[in-house]
């Protein structure tokens, strides 16, 4: 059993969810082998489930920390692999620990997953389903979830710090879009923190065309009337460019200041790898550098290949299935002339497109596991970029068959208020009802359980549903798509691209789209808050400080807007459809050209990376040439590594 320093504070941040303590072997296995670690354990019965859960003096993480090879940036700046007997040499956190919520999760990870049967010969162990082989080798968590012993093993929350987010961030409407990254980052990790500082610039952000917007859509300029459409067009698309420079920016600037929360992504780190001794790569260096090179180049193609018969496996699928599909329903309802056939095909259309859209999602998924990525943030990217293919074609198709073939512009903006309105505000209902009736229908299960046991049982008459419980109870924060490659934020983010493709794609059609936009993200900023914290189990942290693939999806929006938007400019001027090139067309030929030039011109124009973030950069490299330089030369060339040679 672990021991605490006398300033240690017992923080119980991880459970593991059993069927029964009580007789079971493989259970007290568990425990002696956890106490053995050096964990601190508590015993809680719940209604439906036993729970252990699980403490870790700083001692115990500092020593799988230093086996994990964590990289951790020192007082002076510079980053070396963490050793716990110069753990001083180290930053802290603002909360004065050592480890961040990632770092910590990573080492729980490893203390319990290599919990393994080190001796020569199979170990047998009881249960209720009867015996359990534990092999030489293998993880003991492992064998009890395979089987149905350990039922799971989760993140809990930490009520003092939760309720203290709850005031200062979920419950706070006053403070607009501001929130409080640092405490955010130090209670969910690096991704979700960085999500929402996203989501705060981009509703920041969003006020000056959401005021444009109004300006144009409400006031009559008269004769100027015809260019402000144009004009509004042209800073719209120079706000989307300077908007995500500006992003690109702060996240650098997010990246360096997160620096100290992040050694190392659970997700990405699984092994200890062994490298070859100094004096065996010598010997084989000359030898291995051309096979080696082959192999790298030989891989790269091959991954590529399989990237790209996947892609195009996905993307005929969406031609051949979906976009027919898409199209019929489009002129279907644009033909028929009554309101409730009208109400009934879109109920088969939203009916039919989730099952396409989940069959495509699938796919996706058994896809990936056949492209030999490199990571976890890898696969993230290429599945964000297949379903985000399948919801393009399911978001916008029918839009486009408005705008650009009928030139409806007033079913056009019919259509946009429906699915900014009305689509938003149900889903938004949809997200934050689900997970909170899933956890109430759980929990009077649970209760209806103790009320049947208690009247067999006077013991269990006062007992209540422990916390550890209600937090096993409550819904991961999973996405509906992708489970074990993505997190819950995949939903949020594909909903935030959504919106901005609808928005910028037919802004010329409804500037008004742009306000609705910011009152749903003001709202979306504390719904998704409040949702975290309390209808959600707290999230597996993930350590990644940018929002990945979908910064690359927001650009190539900004681009099909360009087009787009000088199509709709088109339709709106050349009422009689005659599609000749009068001066007028021809000005909205070169406006395209011209906004073109800004996309790519502006993105030069600002700098990605802040003076600052470079100077520390610059720094620490110097600073690590200087330290390193002497020790390097040795090694390279000094006598350890010859008498090493000789003596082999």
């Amino acid at each position: 059993m672990g021991v605490l320093d006398e300033n240690e504070e017992i923080i119980f941040e991880i459970a593991v969810a059993v069927t029964k303590l009580e007789g079971n072997s493989c259970v007290e296995v568990l425990l002696e082998e956890l106490g053995r670690r050096g964990l601190i354990l508590e015993i809680v019965v719940g209604v439906q489930n036993e729970f252990i859960k699980l403490a870790a003096p700083l001692k115990i993480l500092g020593k799988a920390a230093a086996e994990l090879k964590f990289r951790k940036i020192t007082r002076i700046g510079l980053v070396f692999p963490f050793e716990w007997d110069e753990a001083e040499a180290f930053v802290r956190l603002p909360d004065g620990r050592l480890f961040s919520w990632s770092e910590r999760y990573c080492c729980y990870n490893h203390i319990l997953y290599g919990i393994v049967n080190e001796d020569a010969s199979v170990k047998v162990l009881n249960s209720d389903s009867g015996e359990i082989k534990w092999e030489p080798g293998e993880s003991l968590i492992c064998v009890l979830e395979k089987k149905g012993v350990v039922k799971e093993v989760f993140p809990l929350h930490d009520e003092k710090k939760r309720k203290q987010l709850l005031r200062i961030w979920a419950m706070n409407w006053l403070g607009f879009t501001s929130q409080p990254i640092d405490d955010i980052c130090l209670y969910y990790g690096m991704r979700i923190a960085t999500y929402f500082e996203f989501l705060g610039m981009y509703t920041k952000w969003m006020l000056f065309p959401a005021a444009l917007g109004l300006v144009v859509h409400l006031i009559d300029l008269g004769s100027l009337q015809l260019l402000v459409l144009p004009f509004f067009f042209i800073c719209l698309i120079s706000w989307s460019v300077l908007f995500f420079q500006f992003w690109k920016r702060k996240n650098s600037a997010l990246s360096a200041r997160f620096q100290i929360y992040h050694a190392a992504d659970p997700h990405l780190r699984t092994e200890n790898r062994s490298f070859p001794s100094r004096a065996g790569l010598m010997r084989r260096q000359n030898s291995d550098r051309m096979n080696e090179k082959a192999n790298f180049q030989r891989q790269e193609w091959l991954n590529w290949m399989r990237r790209l018969r996947n892609d195009f496996i996905i993307i005929m699928s969406i031609i051949c299935l979906q976009l027919p599909f898409e199209l019929a329903y489009a002129h279907l309802f644009e033909v028929l002339q009554w309101d409730i056939l009208k109400f009934f095909l879109t109920g088969v259309y939203l009916f039919t497109i989730q099952y396409l859209t989940r069959m495509g999602g699938k796919i996706s998924v058994n896809l990936i596991k056949y492209e030999n990525n490199e990571n976890i943030e890898n696969r993230a990217n290429s599945l964000v970029y297949k379903v985000f293919g399948l919801y393009f074609m399911q978001s916008y198709i029918g839009i486009f068959y408005h705008a650009l073939i009928h030139r409806n512009i007033k079913t056009l903006r019919q259509v946009l208020v429906q699915r900014l309105i009305i689509s938003e505000v149900i889903e938004n209902l949809l997200e934050n009802s689900i997970p909170c009736l899933s956890y109430s229908f759980k929990k009077f299960r649970a209760i209806r359980m103790k009320q049947k046991l208690e009247a067999g049982s006077s013991m269990l008459k006062n007992r209540s549903i422990p916390r550890v419980e209600k937090d096993y109870l409550k819904p991961a924060y999973a996405p509906s798509i992708g489970q074990g490659i993505e997190d819950g934020l995949f939903n949020d983010f594909l909903e935030l691209v959504l919106q901005f493709g609808m928005i910028m794609m037919f802004a010329c059609a409804y500037p008004l789209a742009f306000a609705f936009a910011v009152l749903n993200n003001l709202t979306e900023i504390r719904a998704d808050a409040l949702k975290l914290l309390t209808m959600m189990r707290r999230p597996v942290p993930r350590a990644e400080a940018t929002i990945g693939a979908w910064l690359n999806i927001f650009q190539f929006l900004i681009v099909i807007s360009i087009c787009t938007n000088s199509a709709l400019l088109v339709c709106l001027y050349d009422q009689e459809g005659t599609w000749s090139l009068s001066p007028g067309l021809a000005v909205i030929l070169v406006l395209e050209h011209l906004l073109l030039f800004i996309k790519f011109g502006f993105s030069r124009l600002v700098p990605e990376e802040p003076a600052w973030v470079k100077a520390i950069h610059k720094k620490n490299a110097t600073q690590a040439e200087e330290m390193c330089s002497r020790q390097l030369l040795r090694s390279i060339s000094g006598h350890e590594v010859l008498d090493e040679m000789k003596d082999n």
